[in-house]
C-alpha cells in the first residue's frame, strides 16, 4: 500500500513543480509585478536595498524544490522545501502590506501558494516514515 501511495504523489509533485516553475520566469526576468511584490516585502522587512537578492534567492530555492520534488528519491526533500517556501509566502501575504490580493486578480497568487502548500503536505504525509526517520537521525533518536 505504501508503494502505491508513493506513486500517487506524482500528480502532487508535478503540480508543485508546475506552479513554482511557472512563476520563475517573472522572478528571474525582473518582471515589474514581481519586482513590486519583493520591493514591498523588502521595504516592510527594512531591507529595501535587497529586493533583487531576495527575489532571486526565492526563485532559486523554488527551482531547487521543483527539481527535488520531481525526482522520486528526493521527493520528500522537495516537498519539505516547497512547504517551507509556501509557508513563508502565505505568512507574507497575510502579515505584510502585500495583502492576499496584490495584483487584484482574485488572489490567484495566494490561492496557488495555499494549493502548493497542501500538495507538499500531502507528499510529506505519504513519506511520513522517512520524515520521522530523518528527524530521529537529526535529533539523535529523541
Amino acid at each position: 500500500m505504501d508503494r502505491i501511495l508513493k506513486w500517487l504523489t506524482w500528480p502532487a509533485a508535478l503540480f508543485i513543480a508546475g506552479v513554482l516553475l511557472w512563476y520563475e520566469q517573472f522572478k528571474l526576468s525582473g518582471n515589474e509585478g514581481s519586482v513590486m511584490l519583493f520591493t514591498t516585502l523588502a521595504t516592510w522587512l527594512h531591507i529595501p536595498a535587497y529586493e533583487q537578492p531576495f527575489r532571486l534567492g526565492v526563485a532559486w530555492a523554488e527551482i531547487a524544490a521543483s527539481v527535488l520534488v520531481i525526482n522520486q528519491p528526493s521527493r520528500m526533500w522537495g516537498a519539505g522545501g516547497a512547504l517551507a517556501l509556501m509557508s513563508g509566502a502565505i505568512f507574507f501575504h497575510l502579515a505584510s502590506p502585500l495583502g492576499v490580493d496584490p495584483y487584484d486578480d482574485g488572489a490567484m497568487l495566494f490561492k496557488q501558494a495555499c494549493a502548493v502548500w497542501v500538495a507538499a503536505a500531502l507528499i510529506l504525509v505519504v513519506y511520513r516514515a522517512e520524515v520521522f526517520a530523518l528527524l530521529r537521525r537529526v535529533t539523535g533518536g529523541r
